[in-house]
C-alpha cells in the first residue's frame, strides 16, 4: 500500500478518491441524527421482561408516556390558582401537535395528604399523555415545550412543572440535542490547541485535523446507511461516543506516522522514499493498534444490553475509517505538501534527531540504572490508588441525580414527591391471562411496595386484547430508586407465582431493575473476552508471550487506578451521588483497547531497536524515539474523551473523566515508568519464546 500512497503520480489518485468520497459522505453524515433510535427498546435487553411488555402493551394502546403537569403552593392553592389550573386543563385538552394526546388529558388530581379536605390541597397534577412510535423520541421535546407554553412558569408562589415521564425524557432528549456538533467543536478544539504545542508549527496541524474530520463524516455516513438499510442500532450515546473516538484515535495515528516521518527526513533527501519507509515502519503498529481496538468493540456484540451492543459496531466502525483514512489520505496529504508543512522547525536531510538528547531519553537512562526499584515502587503506588474502587457506588442514577443541572422535571419530581405518591406518573405495567386477570391484581395488591387503591386500567386502552389483559399500579417509593426496583422484584415473584397467568410486570422501575441486570452479566462477560482479544493481538505483533502479559497487566493496573482516582474525585470533589451501572465496563473496554495503543507503540519500538543493539539499550532508545510523540497522542486522547464533560450528564461526564484521567496514566506513568522499568528488568528473557529472548547481544535481521 505504501508504494500507492507515496508515489509521485498515485498519490494524487489517492487525494481524489478522498475527495470523492467526503463529496459523497457528508450530505449523509448530517442524517445520522435522524436515523438514531432513543426508544427504550433501542437500551434494553430484547429479552428482557419490561421489553416483552413493551411489545405486548401496544396491542392494548398505541405506546404513550405521560407528561405531568405539577401545580404546588405552600399553604393550600387558592381560588385564583383553582382557575388557573382548569384553564389550562382547557388549553392541554386541545393540543395535538407532536404526538401530544391532548384529548385524553386527566386531572386535575389533587393531594389528599392535608385531612381537611380536597378543598385544603396544596398541589394537584395533570397527566397528558404523548405518543411514542417511531418517531416520539424525535418530537418529545417540543411536544413538552407547547405543554410549557400553555402551563406558564412558576408566578405569585404557585410553582408550576412539567415533569414525570415525558419531562424527564424531554429533558433527556435536550440534552442530547446538539451533542455531534458540541463535541465535534470540543474535540477539534483540543486538537488545535494540543496539535500546535506539538509540532509548533501553524500549518502542519492542519492536516491531521481536516484528515480527522473526514474520517468522522465518512463514519457518520456508513454508520446512517447501515442504521437505515441494515438494521444497525444508533443512539444518541453511541452517536457521541463516535466523535471522540475517531478525533482521538485518528489524530494518535496521524501523531506516530508524523513522528516516523520526520526522522525519516532527516536521514533521506526524498520525500516520498521517507514517507514509504515511515509506513513500512511505524505502519504494523498502527495497524495493530487500530486492530486491537476494532475487535474489542467487536466484542461488544456479545452484551446484552441493546444499547452496549450497538456501541459496538458503531464504535469498530469510526476507528476502522481512522484507520484508513490515516494509513492512505494522510501520507498522501504530507507528501503532496512537502517538507514545508514542518514551518518553522523544518526536519532536513542529515539534521541531529532530537530525541535523541531530550528529556525522554535522559528519564529512559535513569531508570536504567535502577529498573527493578523503579517498577516496584510505580506499581505499589498505582496498587495504592486503586484502592478509591472502595468508593465506587455504580449502582445506577436516578433522574435527579443523572444531569449536572436541575432541570424544570427534577424540580417538579421533587415538589411532586412531597404531594402525591412517590411511583405515581410511572408505574409499573401487568399484562396477564384474562382468565387469571382478577387474581393477578390480588396478587399485585397484597404486595409490599404497591399502592392499592393505584392499580387500574388506564384510560385509552382496551380492556382486553389477543386473550389478555394489562392494568398499571403504583410504587410507594420514587420509580428510579432502589426500593422501586426490589416492589418490582415481589411484583413479579408475585404474578409468576400465579397458575396458568403468563404474567409479565414491565413499565420504567421494570426497565432499570433489566438494565442492571444485564449490565452485570455483560461486565462479567465482555471484560474477561476483551482482555483475552487484547492479549492475543499482542503476542500476534510482538511474537512472544512474556512480554505481552506484562503489558496486559500494566493496563489492567493503570484501569484499576484510574477507577479508584475517579471515585474518590466522584464522591469528595464533584459531589455526584454514584455512577451508572455501565460506567465500569465502558471506561474498561476503552482504557484497555486505547491505552494499550501506547504500549504497542513502545513495545514495537524496543523490539525494532533490540534486534540492533540489544534489549537494554533497545528499551531506552526506544522510549527516546516514541517519547514526545506517544506523550502529545495521550494529552490528544484524554483531551477529547474530556469534552465529553461539555454534556450535562453525569454518566458522559464520568466517563469522559475516568477514561482522560486512565490515558494520561498509561501516557506519563505506566508507559513511560513502569512498563519501560519492567522491560529493563526482565531483559532479554521479555522477548520468549523469540530468538531475541536469547541473546541480549544485536541481533541480525534475519532474527527480528
Amino acid at each position: 500500500m505504501a508504494w500507492l500512497v507515496c508515489g509521485r503520480r498515485t498519490k494524487w489518485l489517492v487525494v481524489l478518491f478522498w475527495l470523492v468520497v467526503i463529496v459523497a459522505a457528508a450530505p449523509l453524515a448530517q442524517k445520522l441524527t435522524d436515523a438514531q433510535d432513543n426508544q427504550a427498546s433501542s437500551w434494553l435487553p430484547g429479552s428482557a421482561e419490561s421489553t416483552q411488555v413493551l411489545d405486548i402493551s401496544e396491542e392494548f394502546r398505541p405506546e404513550q408516556i405521560p407528561a405531568i403537569i405539577m401545580y404546588a403552593r405552600e399553604g393550600g392553592l387558592t381560588a385564583d390558582d383553582r382557575a388557573r389550573i382548569t384553564e389550562d386543563v382547557g388549553e392541554l385538552k386541545a393540543l395535538t401537535a407532536h404526538g401530544v394526546r391532548g384529548a385524553e388529558t386527566r386531572g386535575p388530581v389533587f393531594d389528599t395528604k392535608n385531612t381537611s379536605g380536597a378543598d385544603a390541597a396544596e398541589a394537584a397534577q395533570v397527566f397528558v399523555p404523548i405518543t411514542m412510535d417511531e418517531k416520539g423520541w424525535e418530537r418529545i421535546t417540543p411536544a413538552v415545550d407547547s405543554m410549557r407554553e400553555r402551563v406558564g412558569e412558576s408566578t405569585g408562589g404557585l410553582s408550576v412543572h412539567v415533569t414525570g415521564p415525558g419531562g424527564t425524557s424531554a429533558d433527556f432528549s435536550e440534552a442530547f440535542e446538539g451533542i455531534d456538533s458540541t463535541l465535534l467543536l470540543s474535540a477539534a478544539g483540543v486538537v488545535i490547541v494540543i496539535l500546535l504545542i506539538t509540532y509548533r508549527s501553524p500549518i502542519l496541524l492542519l492536516v491531521p485535523l481536516v484528515t480527522a474530520v473526514i474520517s468522522l463524516f465518512t463514519a457518520q455516513a456508513l454508520i446512517y446507511l447501515l442504521a437505515e438499510h441494515a438494521g444497525l442500532t444508533v443512539n444518541g450515546q453511541s452517536a457521541g461516543i463516535l466523535t471522540v473516538l475517531v478525533f482521538g484515535a485518528g489524530t494518535d495515528y496521524a501523531l506516530l506516522l508524523v513522528a516516523r516521518y520526520r526522522e525519516e527526513l532527516r536521514r533521506h533527501e526524498d520525500r516520498h522514499e521517507a514517507m514509504q519507509l515511515a509506513l513500512h515502519r511505524a505502519g504494523p503498529a498502527v495497524i495493530a493498534s487500530g486492530a486491537t481496538v476494532v475487535v474489542s468493540m467487536l466484542v461488544l456484540l456479545t452484551a446484552d444490553m441493546n444499547s452496549t451492543r450497538g456501541l459496538g459496531p458503531v464504535s469498530a466502525i469510526g476507528v476502522a475509517v481512522a484507520l484508513l483514512v490515516m494509513l492512505s489520505l494522510f501520507p498522501a496529504l504530507l507528501v503532496v505538501c512537502g517538507r514545508w508543512l514542518f514551518w518553522p522547525l523544518i526536519p532536513h536531510n542529515g539534521s541531529d534527531e532530537p530525541t535523541e538528547r531530550g528529556v525522554w531519553a535522559r528519564m529512559g537512562r535513569r531508570i536504567a540504572h535502577r529498573p527493578r526499584l523503579t517498577w516496584g515502587v510505580t506499581a505499589v503506588a498505582l496498587a495504592a490508588l486503586a484502592l478509591g474502587l472502595t468508593q465506587l457506588r455504580a449502582e445506577g442514577l436516578s433522574n435527579a441525580d443523572s444531569f449536572t443541572d436541575k432541570p424544570d422535571s427534577i424540580v417538579g419530581q421533587e415538589v411532586q414527591g412531597k404531594y402525591f405518591p412517590a411511583g405515581s406518573g410511572d408505574p409499573l405495567v401487568i399484562v396477564a391471562n384474562a382468565d387469571q386477570g382478577d387474581e393477578v391484581r390480588g396478587a399485585v395488591a397484597q404486595t409490599r411496595g404497591v399502592d392499592p387503591a393505584s392499580i387500574v386500567v388506564p384510560p385509552g386502552t382496551k380492556p382486553e386484547a389477543g386473550g389478555r389483559v394489562l392494568f398499571e399500579a403504583t410504587a410507594t417509593d420514587p420509580s428510579d430508586s432502589e426500593a422501586a426496583k426490589q416492589t418490582v422484584e415481589r411484583v413479579r415473584d408475585a404474578v409468576h407465582a400465579v397458575p396458568d397467568a403468563d404474567a409479565k410486570v414491565g413499565g420504567g422501575t421494570a426497565s432499570l431493575l433489566d438494565m442492571d441486570r444485564a449490565t452485570a452479566h455483560d461486565n462479567k462477560l465482555v471484560i474477561p473476552l476483551v482482555l483475552l482479544v487484547v492479549l492475543l493481538i499482542l503476542i500476534l505483533l510482538l511474537r512472544a508471550l512474556i512480554a505481552p502479559l506484562i503489558l496486559i497487566a500494566t493496563v489492567v493496573l493503570s484501569f484499576s487506578a484510574a477507577l479508584g482516582i475517579s471515585a474518590l474525585a466522584f464522591r469528595h470533589l464533584f459531589d455526584y451521588a454514584g455512577e451508572s451501572t455501565d460506567f465500569p465496563l465502558f471506561v474498561f473496554v476503552f482504557l484497555v483497547a486505547l491505552g494499550i495503543d501506547y504500549n504497542i507503540f513502545l513495545s514495537t519500538r524496543i523490539r525494532e531497536e533490540a534486534g540492533r543493539q540489544g534489549t537494554r539499550a533497545g528499551v531506552v532508545t526506544g522510549l527516546a524515539a516514541t517519547g514526545a510523540v506517544i506523550t502529545s497522542a495521550g494529552l490528544v486522547l484524554a483531551g477529547t474523551f474530556a469534552a465529553l464533560g461539555t454534556l450535562p450528564m453525569v454518566a458522559f461526564a464520568e466517563i469522559g473523566f475516568a477514561v482522560a484521567l486512565g490515558v494520561l496514566l498509561d501516557t506519563f506513568v505506566v508507559r513511560s515508568v513502569l512498563v519501560t522499568a519492567l522491560f529493563l528488568d526482565v531483559g532479554p528473557k521479555v522477548w520468549w519464546p523469540h530468538a531475541l529472548s536469547k541473546d541480549p547481544a544485536v541481533r541480525t535481521p534475519a532474527a527480528m
